[in-house]
């Protein structure tokens, strides 16, 4: 079993951090780290220069760190909430996912790769939820996502003065066939039955 020195130049779990020199597989290095570029060989050759790289890594740690934990200053306020369609006893058709979480926290003009963004399992149900995202290796930031249930009719009539012209005859025009169905009887019972 070969092993080899690695400098990593990214973060890798369970490995190390970047700027760090580690012990790992020869295979592993050759086959993995070297040409994804997340490691460099560390040996007598260039141990200078990875040392002079080492310090400029470690520079250029402190001041992401620096970054993070400003950027972690301003999100602590931060709250998402969605509206999903909700079934029997509050579960919702569908979830909501890292993904969704990614793209409300785009849409407030923060960039995150959503593997950053700890989500155990897709959100499932209403409910007020806490989502961890890590900014840097050592900053994490909390975030509260609450999760409702669609507006029912007393919602729609609220947005109804806000409708543009073309949705509001749409809606008038929807409501209409709804009104003089073929069979009014068949949604009665259905909601008896």
């Amino acid at each position: 079993m070969a092993n080899t020195q690695v400098l990593l130049r990214e973060d890798i779990d369970n490995l190390g951090a970047r700027g760090e020199i580690v012990r790992v597989r020869a295979g592993y290095a050759r086959n993995y780290l070297l040409p994804r570029k997340l490691a460099v060989r560390a040996t007598a050759g260039n141990v200078k220069q990875i040392e002079q790289e080492r310090a400029a890594l470690l520079r250029r740690e402190a001041t992401e760190r620096a970054g993070a934990e400003a950027q972690a200053g301003q999100m602590n306020a931060l709250r998402l909430a969605f509206e999903r369609k909700v079934g029997e006893h509050g579960m919702l058709y569908g979830s909501v996912t890292s993904m969704d979480i990614q793209e409300a926290l785009r849409e407030r003009g923060y960039e995150f790769d959503r593997r950053k963004i700890t989500l155990p399992e897709a959100i499932k149900e209403t409910g007020e939820f806490t989502v961890k995202v890590r900014l840097h290796r050592e900053v994490n930031v909390e975030i509260p996502v609450i999760v409702t249930a669609e507006g029912g009719a007393t919602a729609a009539a609220d947005t109804a003065p806000e409708a543009t012209p073309e949705t509001s005859a749409d809606a008038t025009a929807d409501t209409a066939s709804a009104v003089t169905g073929d069979a009014p009887g068949d949604e009665a019972s259905e909601v008896n039955g």
